[in-house]
């Protein structure tokens, strides 16, 4: 009652001026840290620390702070503080031996948007849902050849596919972005819908560019000002309204494919994971996520994270390739002793290939395709580097703080294959490669992943030299979204 009467014996300045304060007291008493928490840069009232963060290069920020603070620090992007660890022994400590406590996702303003469903799609969803539905999604994927001899012949199938739209390139400079992200999204077509594309059709690059764009403008500071300040963005114009009308142009695509499938499924003979996934739905009647619009999500995920990470990779492959020559003459060298230039590759030739596996690694490493990592968030008060972590602190495992591990690497900020070579040229693996996280949400599709990048580079190395005009540096610094992706270029592919 006393602040009512306070209220009506002011002016309008004296309103705002109430107001403004009776703001800032509740935004302190909001955002008060408890004892022993995270150190961090201080924030300011209403938008933390998001005027102080590199929204080219967030994780380049990241890295720097951790030099202040330590490996376990805290960092506040508008109302919401969130604890960033970095390090390749503090990021374990939290995402395998403390699994556990930072299984689940935290409550994400662009997912709450977008995933409609409350079972979340893969990535997204938590608990016992996400427990069914990834498990379903990788015994599905090996049922369709994950870690088989017929997936093997699909991915060489669509090499042939590649090799011949670069040969007809004829020597010419070209931008391989494209070409990439139409070979590497057809293998998961191919798991998911049981068909491959053309790649001069329309539907097959409309989804791809939506795709693209999506995923870079939820990575970028457009992205980053939604989740922080969803109650205001939602009202206002601008790029951020493009990720949900990407992302739903590809939504609606998949629920036409579904349609599809439903009309002519076969229960006995599944062709794919959609049909699995219909014939599961039968079986569990709308419990754990076995719904037909979060088959969509599902879908969704499976086509995203399939298409853009190692069609990135690839970019990073030819930039460094062709940065490094002697480094391609050497790769060229082994396949042409093991291999030949007439057969196609397979992963049984991967264990003969060291300094060629050493280079595929090496290239993961350096592109730091996924810079920062999914959010965590703590399922219940915990302690992580001697700092109370209280139950639902959203939290950063950093992966280029463990890729770039003063600590782990003989030279973490130079291109160099023998970080995975032992003193007699053979293969060795690195406790700090973790380009696809590690623990109970490593990346899905790491088996996929590590066969594409493996058989596309060896095809493409024993078909062609690449290289660019003289005079020409293409840039290494690449462009953060959610992935990394390097700055456009072109190369030209000389037949072999």
């Amino acid at each position: 009652m006393w602040l009512y009467d306070i209220f009506l014996s002011l002016d309008v300045k004296g309103i705002l001026l109430f107001m403004f304060s009776f703001l800032l007291i509740a935004d302190f008493i909001r955002n008060r840290t408890p004892a022993n928490f995270p150190p961090g840069p201080k924030a300011l009232p209403f938008v933390g620390n998001i005027l102080s963060l590199d929204t080219k290069h967030p994780h380049v920020c990241f890295t720097k702070l951790a030099d202040v603070y330590g490996n376990v620090f805290s960092f506040r992007l508008g109302r919401q503080s969130m604890v960033i660890v970095s390090g390749q022994k503090m990021v374990k400590e939290a995402i395998v031996t403390q699994a556990e406590n930072f299984v689940d996702r935290p409550q994400n303003a662009i997912f709450d948007k977008f995933y409609t469903e409350p079972s979340g799609g893969l990535f997204a969803s938590n608990g016992e849902i996400w427990k069914k539905q990834r498990r379903f999604a990788l015994s599905t994927l090996r049922t369709f050849g994950l870690g088989k001899n017929t997936l093997e012949l699909s991915i060489c199938e669509e090499i042939r596919h590649l090799q011949e739209e670069i040969e007809s390139e004829k020597g010419k400079p070209f931008s391989p972005a494209g070409l990439f992200n139409n070979a590497v999204s057809n293998i998961v077509c191919q798991l998911v819908m049981g068909k491959r594309f053309d790649y001069s059709d329309h539907e097959f690059q409309t989804m791809l560019k939506c795709m693209s764009e999506g995923v870079q403008l939820e990575g970028s500071i457009w992205g980053q000002l939604y989740d922080a300040f969803p109650q205001v963005m939602k009202y206002l114009p601008g790029p951020h309204n493009k990720i949900f009308s990407n992302y739903n142009a590809v939504k609606d695509m998949l629920l036409e494919e579904i349609q599809k499938h439903k009309k002519d499924l076969d229960p006995s003979n599944p062709r794919d994971y959609i049909d699995t996934f219909l014939i599961e739905m039968e079986n569990h009647k709308d419990s754990l996520g076995f719904t037909e619009g979060n088959l969509a999500f599902c879908s969704f995920d499976l086509l995203v994270a399939g298409t853009e990470t190692t069609a990135t990779t690839l970019l990073w492959a030819l930039l460094y390739l062709t940065k490094y020559p002697e480094v391609q003459e050497k790769v060229q060298a082994e396949i042409d002793r093991v291999i030949g230039q007439s057969r196609q590759p397979s992963m049984a030739d991967r264990q003969n290939l060291p300094y060629t596996d050493a280079v595929i690694h090496e290239i993961q490493r350096m592109g730091n395709i996924v810079p920062l990592n999914g959010f965590r968030v703590a399922v219940k008060d915990t302690t992580l580097g001697g700092y109370f972590i209280p139950k639902g602190t959203p939290l950063m495992p950093m992966l280029t703080s463990v890729l770039f591990d003063k600590s782990e690497w003989e030279t973490p900020d130079t291109f160099n294959p023998g970080h995975f070579l032992d003193a007699n040229g053979k293969f060795v693996k690195r406790e700090a490669f973790l380009p696809f996280s590690a623990g109970k949400r490593v990346c899905l599709g790491e088996g996929l992943a590590k066969m594409e990048l493996f058989l596309f580079f060896v095809g493409l190395l024993q078909k062609f030299t690449f290289s660019v005009p003289d005079g020409v540096e293409l840039s290494t610094e690449g462009i953060t979204g959610t992935t990394r992706v390097p700055h456009p270029y072109k190369v030209s592919a000389k037949v072999r």
